[in-house]
């Protein structure tokens, strides 16, 4: 199951660490979030990722893929 969060604040970062850590991989939609804030989801999910042995990919503007350790990368996907 890919659990996907979409935080309103710097608070909710609770729930992306909950869901990674029992091997979630957490879709971290970060649109509704000024720039400010969205840099530090990133900065803790970043951390988050290396502290566990996992990846992290942008999906898009804002959007990022956390994949806990042993979780396979999704193939590039092509630009139309």
């Amino acid at each position: 199951m890919i659990k996907t969060v979409c935080p309103k604040d710097y608070d909710e970062a609770l729930h992306v660490g909950h869901y990674f850590r029992t091997g979630n991989p957490v879709v971290m939609d970060l649109s509704a979030l000024p720039d400010s804030k969205a840099r530090q989801f990133v900065d803790f999910a970043a951390g988050l990722v290396f502290g566990r042995g996992g990846d992290m990919d942008r999906l898009s503007h804002k959007v990022f893929l956390l994949m806990p350790r042993g979780m396979a990368k999704p193939p590039p996907q092509e630009s139309a």
